[in-house]
């Protein structure tokens, strides 16, 4: 299952519609979660979502609406027993504001917590589902965004298969060799495109924010303004729902994930339609405890 779980919406201040900032990618049996703004403990749990699959926690920046619901999910992995490491990604320029989350209260601490903080101008690690990058943005604090790719493969192809007369073990020993006699593995498959998967909160617009966005299948990316209040955006750093948009289109993303709206608007409609004037791709405004699937894979070639 390949999903994104969305679980809070909000920007700076939360509404009686939507919960600080908070975001389940499901990747197969690769779970992360992002951003764990306050109260991201109890939208998981109106979602239907359990702690346990969790394998990592990816935090853009130090900002409340981003973090502050660290503390509880780690409480919640420690009181749940998580039998497996949970890797935290934060940014290191950061790392005073997450000790003071990590150990926030006193609680039964014996969850196995990775501390693994990014820095410089580029990070990136492998996971079960691909690499996990992050990259630095413009921001107010030092605050990353994260892209996650997963490697291409190859589809093996039954009916070319019997034509070179292959079948049974000797399919697998094609695969790891990459030539079986005079077959080669490129005549019996066809290449499977992996999915890719980017996440971008607050932020203005620099270079950066298209590399993270670059040809993704699913871009989640903040939208904290409208065009009327494009100035207010670009002081303190983030974006308007128009620029987000263009962002996806001259990125060639498929689907499109706006968030991280302010209270200031009162009709969501606004994102939507500001959005829509430049992208005319699939876009998703994003809805508390709703949920996204990625977008079926690429055509093999």
């Amino acid at each position: 299952m390949r999903e994104l779980a969305i679980l809070g919406t909000a920007s700076q201040v939360p509404t009686r519609h939507r919960n600080h900032n908070g975001y389940l990618l499901r990747w197969d049996d690769e779970v992360i979660l992002f951003d764990p703004g306050e109260g991201t403990q109890r939208q998981m749990l109106m979602a239907g979502l359990a702690v346990t699959p969790i394998k990592r926690i990816c935090i853009t920046h130090f900002h409340g609406d981003h973090s502050l619901g660290l503390p509880g999910i780690l409480q919640r992995i420690s009181l749940d027993k998580v039998p497996h490491p949970v890797a935290v990604h934060y940014p290191a320029e950061g790392q005073e504001f997450y000790d003071r989350l990590r150990h926030a209260t006193s609680y039964w601490d014996n969850a196995d917590i990775v501390a693994s903080p990014v820095s410089g101008a580029s990070f990136a690690t492998e996971t079960s589902a691909g690499r996990l990058t992050a990259l630095p943005l413009w921001h107010s604090l030092p605050t990353y965004g994260y892209r996650l790719d997963e490697p291409e493969a190859r589809r093996m192809v039954p009916g070319l298969l019997a034509e070179h007369g292959i079948a049974g073990p000797a399919v697998g020993e094609l695969q790891r060799a990459g030539r079986l006699g005079d077959v080669t593995l490129d005549q019996v498959s066809t290449v499977r495109p992996g999915q890719s998967f980017a996440f971008i909160m607050d932020t203005g617009l620099c270079d950066n924010v298209y590399a993270l966005a670059a040809n993704v299948d699913m871009l989640v990316i903040e939208s904290t303004f409208l065009t009327e209040d494009a100035e207010m955006a670009r002081l303190v750093g983030h974006l308007t729902a128009a620029q987000a948009a263009r962002v996806a289109r001259e990125s060639g993303v498929r689907t499109l994930v706006l968030t991280h709206f302010s209270q200031r608007y009162q009709d969501p409609q606004r994102y939507l339609d500001e959005a829509k004037a430049e992208f005319g791709g699939t876009i998703v405004l994003a809805e508390d405890l709703t949920r996204i699937p990625l977008p079926p894979r690429r055509e093999a070639r």
